[in-house]
């Protein structure tokens, strides 16, 4: 099995959490931070909402990721990411959710306590939103809505967002305006 490689990323002042899946293998990534694929839109989707330019948070030439950039504008807005599965078989030599087998599920409460202004978590992708159901036991959303989610003595809300992976091949415009309404309504935008 796979043991998650990244530290939970957790800003002290962090209105949303972020959960996605599990990273992809090392040889995709493009910087030591979340969705570090190039081929995730994940930061398109943000530099987009954020400043109207797609392109914002790549670097000059568009090979990586701005990863000094990322993090100071997600602690800057408060925002906290991390996965559902700390610890994962991959069934098949790829990233893909559908071959992810989870071991261990994320512990959310730690994750909670760390940022106690957070109401809002966000799954960015079906594996995740599966995941989290199973541990939380609420209920599912629609892509794009939210319901409620009590947990830990705190009345959250699980927003589940379109898949920020180029599997789900929507246009980063189309994506986004699903990612604006979570982040609006979190005082995030």
């Amino acid at each position: 099995s796979e043991l998650h490689p990244l530290e939970p990323f957790l800003p002290a002042n962090a209105r949303i959490l972020m959960l996605g899946s599990f990273p992809p293998k090392r040889i995709r990534w493009s910087m030591e931070f979340f969705y570090p694929n190039l081929q995730n839109d994940m930061w398109r989707i943000v530099g987009y909402l954020a400043t109207g330019d797609k392109m914002h948070f790549l670097e000059p030439g568009g090979r990586r990721f701005d990863r000094e950039r990322i993090e100071a504008f997600c602690r800057e807005r408060g925002i906290a990411l991390y996965d559902t599965a700390v610890e994962v078989i991959r069934l098949k030599d790829n990233a893909s959710d559908a071959s992810l087998q989870v071991v261990r599920e994320v512990d959310l409460g730690t994750l909670l306590a760390r940022i106690p202004a957070c109401r809002a978590v966000v799954t960015t992708g079906q594996k995740a939103t599966d995941t989290l159901r199973a541990i939380t036991g609420c209920g599912e959303p629609a892509v794009g809505e939210c319901v409620p989610m009590p947990f830990a003595g705190r009345d959250l809300t699980l927003w589940r967002m379109p898949s920020s992976s180029r599997a789900f091949p929507r246009p980063v415009e189309w994506k986004a305006e699903f990612y604006r309404k979570v982040f609006s309504e979190n005082g995030i935008l």
